[in-house]
């Protein structure tokens, strides 16, 4: 019989009952909205979280990422205890991370920087300070650590039967024993929810299955990329020498020898590995509905070189046996990172799930998906955890091999500019093994190959890793220094590119944009589109092509972005949107030599009368059809070209052919994110959703009489007191480290802000950085300092672009004479 108690509505659904899922229905009830049902197919925890060993730590160089688990941190060591009267069982023993190497010190070093920024307890710290506050471990070979004495290790199941308890103080709903078995959007746009005890209707509904999401997300229609991977964690026989300890010892994160953790657990010690060789990954396509607190086999011979190695780092354990051992699976995204905000081309189905170390990321990110469902963004960005950071390239096999690939990385050092190479490449362009010849090192930009540099000179063509100075910022200079002096040809096909056509195609992007639209055929505008908070979603170039016609381009993580956007803001408009991003190509032109090469290419007039600054055009190019744009990412005399794939290589060999004796140079994304930071042009690491257009500075390409979504927050923003605002500043160069992004920003030996890029500027000799600081520091002139590499290092505020200030070079009018 049907269960009469069953709700059939509600507002929000969620299913899945471990850390994310009641981690949402807490944040979302504190957030206001207490009309939610969480469902569950066992009891809460019987899934990922109920073998989750539990630890959390400040230790982390992603700035975002620090700001949750600080305040997890907080939530675990009182708050969370003191709202709901649950005990959490928490351990603030602290912990360090180990650094056997250079590579490994510039790390924390960095780490320390980032920890500056966000106020964290954390220092860097020698040998003697660790054997003082951890006598067993055998310290040969290090060099130093970071110390984190706020970190600590809790009770995964107490964590989340706390906030269960607390979601259920603020009216969430949850029921347990209840799967649920299919999910699909009714003609209406709400959800249904299937389950075994009857059919839930609601608005939003929010898949945190685990290591259920992937097949969970099927039903719908949706590939979300995840894959299983199984962890191992061993709790040892009682250690005699901990039984007269006054106090725990702090966790060990030893990356290198032991890569994962130990820790004590009550009198007993427990150690968690994560071998670097031999992942393993299971339940490709199913995951058993039946299996609640399922357990593997522990795999000695998989994991014995580091659980050995364990042993001689704590030989105190050597002789002891292992009383329990623990084999549990994990979701693992192809990057790492959780799968955190809305599903893929669809509206009001949220994803919180993927999320590989869920009790140490869990709260946080539940806080700011919370967040954005409840009020439109998130206040961190959710660039790194967005679903649609995926396209329809992860399949399943895929899926798997990126997973095994980010399992054996867990514990390797996170260089910056880490390039993951496994199940590569996906969407080469057409230039792809052109360039590769070439000595292209490329990245993966949403599946497509975008070159970062170019091997020259005897330097190996592969990725040379380090958080110095090294063989590629030598390789990075000749290319800045080629589209500065004379000219450079650069392959940006992974662009975004999205065509808007039809009747209400211009009443739908005004609707949506800031800044004016263009309002003549061959005319470009730069604008942003915002949410109904008035943060930035993105920002895009848009071309008027035909009077009913236009197309946009943006960074190509945004693709998937832009068109739900475009999408789920329609309001009865009658246009077309379609996506040319895997059939069209486009290269970039720039530097003084540009009209001179593309003149030998096309019989178009290439004045300034003939093709002005900020217009497009179709033109012949090497007999084909192309779209040159008139613009420069890098501040030059400059076009870009758009053309379907079957024209690129023709129009790459006329235009090299052409530049020849100019002196034209390949070159990449390190080059062209060089050169945008000396002329000022903010990127997507300023321009995201923690921010309102004031914010970011960029008024300029906005407009506040005219109506848009989120003008009214722009209005309120731009009336008011702003907490931050993004700053253009220099930093003394030490000719070793240059930075990173998120180190912290001091006046007068007070943080003020942290930076958001960092990139030396080849052509100034200057280190230039953008950061979001507190508006009275945000003053040309004034001199502030910057922790780089863990240490203070002076800096100033500059009041305009530190190349060609006055845009002079991209909208010269003189033609160079021929060499």
């Amino acid at each position: 019989m049907p269960d009469k108690s069953f709700p059939s509505h509600a507002r929000v659904v969620i299913v899945g009952g471990g850390v994310m899922g009641v981690g949402l229905a807490y944040h979302l009830a504190h957030e206001g909205w207490s009309d939610v049902v969480l469902l569950e197919k066992a009891e809460l925890t019987s899934g990922s979280t109920w073998h989750a060993a539990g630890q959390i730590t400040h230790s982390t160089s992603s700035f975002g990422l620090g700001k949750c688990v600080d305040y997890n941190i907080g939530l675990y060591s009182g708050a969370l205890e003191a709202e709901t009267g649950q005990a959490v069982t928490w351990h603030g023993c602290g912990s360090y991370r180990l650094a056997y190497t250079e590579d490994e010190m510039d790390w924390l070093r960095h780490t320390l920087s980032v920890g500056r920024s966000l106020g964290f307890n954390i220092e860097l710290v020698a040998v003697d300070h660790i054997a003082a506050n951890h006598p067993f471990y055998n310290l040969d070979g290090v060099l130093g650590a970071l110390y984190t004495p706020d970190d600590g290790h809790v009770d995964p199941t107490n964590v989340t039967m706390a906030m269960a308890a607390g979601a259920r103080q603020k009216g969430a709903r949850i029921i347990r024993q209840c799967r649920a078995t299919n999910i699909t959007q009714a003609d209406n746009g709400e959800w249904v929810v299937e389950t075994e005890k009857g059919t839930i209707t609601c608005e939003h509904v929010v898949n945190a299955g685990g290591t259920y999401a992937r097949q969970m997300g099927e039903w719908s229609g949706l590939q979300l990329p995840m894959t299983s991977m199984t962890h191992h964690y061993f709790v040892t026989d009682e250690v005699p020498e901990f039984q007269n300890l006054d106090k725990e010892l702090p966790v060990i994160r030893d990356d290198k020898k032991v890569s994962g953790y130990i820790r004590m657990e009550q009198k007993k010690g427990l150690i968690g590995i994560y071998e670097k060789a031999n992942p393993n990954s299971v339940w490709h396509d199913h995951c058993p509905w039946e299996y609640e607190n399922w357990l593997f086999d522990a795999d000695y011979d998989r994991i014995m070189p580091w659980l050995e190695e364990s042993l001689n780092r704590m030989p105190i354990f050597a002789e002891l046996g292992i009383q329990r051992d623990v084999h549990g699976a994990i979701s693992h995204p192809p990057d790492g990172n959780p799968l955190i905000g809305p599903a893929p081309g669809v509206r009001n189905y949220w994803c919180c799930c993927g999320t590989q170390i869920g009790i140490g990321w869990g709260p946080g990110l539940t806080r700011e998906l919370a967040r954005w469902m409840v009020h439109g963004a998130a206040d961190i960005s959710m660039r790194d955890y967005d679903p649609r950071r995926f396209g329809s390239y992860a399949n399943k096999e895929w899926q798997v091999i990126k997973a095994e690939e980010d399992y054996c990385l867990r514990h390797e050092i996170p260089f910056p500019h880490f390039n993951r190479l496994a199940g590569r490449p996906i969407k080469p362009s057409p230039l792809y093994e052109r360039l590769k010849e070439k000595g292209a090192v490329y990245e993966e930009v949403f599946g497509h190959e975008r070159p970062r540099w170019f091997a020259r000179n005897g330097v190996a063509q592969q990725d040379h890793y380090s958080f110095k100075r090294n063989e590629v910022h030598d390789m990075v200079a000749l290319e800045c220094k080629a589209v500065r002096e004379a000219v450079g040809i650069m392959d940006v096909t992974a662009f975004t590119k999205v065509e808007v056509s039809g009747p209400d195609a211009y009443a739908l992007l005004d609707r949506l944009t800031a800044n004016r639209m263009p309002q003549k055929v061959g005319s470009i505008t730069l604008t942003h589109m915002l949410n109904r908070r008035g943060r930035i979603e993105l920002e895009t170039t848009i071309v008027r092509m035909a009077e009913d016609r236009f197309y946009l381009v943006c960074a190509a993580f945004f693709e998937q972005r832009l068109m739900d956007h475009l999408t789920h803001n329609r309001e009865g408009e009658d246009v077309t949107i379609t996506a040319l991003s895997e059939d069209w190509s486009a290269l970039s032109l720039n530097g003084p030599r540009a009209r001179d090469v593309l003149g030998q290419c096309t019989d178009a007039d290439l004045s300034n009368a003939g093709f002005r600054w900020l217009s497009a055009q179709e033109i012949t190019v090497a007999g084909h059809k192309v779209w040159a744009f008139r613009m420069s990412y890098a501040g030059e005399l400059g076009w870009e070209f758009h053309m379907p794939d079957t024209a690129c290589l023709d129009v790459y060999d006329a235009l090299w052919a052409a530049g020849e004796v100019h002196g034209i140079m390949d070159y990449g994304s390190f080059a062209m994110n060089a050169m945008r930071m000396e002329k000022g042009f903010k990127g997507a690491g300023e321009l995201t959703n923690e921010v309102t257009l004031p914010e970011a500075d960029v008024m300029r390409f906005a407009k506040l009489d005219k109506d848009y979504l989120g003008v009214e927050a722009t209005r309120a923003s731009a009336a008011s007191d702003l907490p931050w605002v993004c700053a253009y500043l220099e930093i003394d160069p030490d000719g070793i480290e240059d930075g990173h992004g998120g180190e912290a920003v001091l006046l007068d030996g007070k943080v003020v802000g942290s930076t958001a890029s960092v990139a030396y500027g080849h052509t100034v000799g200057k280190i230039l950085a953008f950061a979001y600081i507190k508006p009275h520091a945000n003053v040309p002139g004034t001199e502030i300092e910057v922790i780089v590499a863990g240490q203070p290092r002076r800096g100033r505020i500059l009041g305009a672009p530190a190349y060609d200030p006055e845009s002079k070079l991209p909208r010269t009018d003189a033609v160079m004479e021929t060499t």
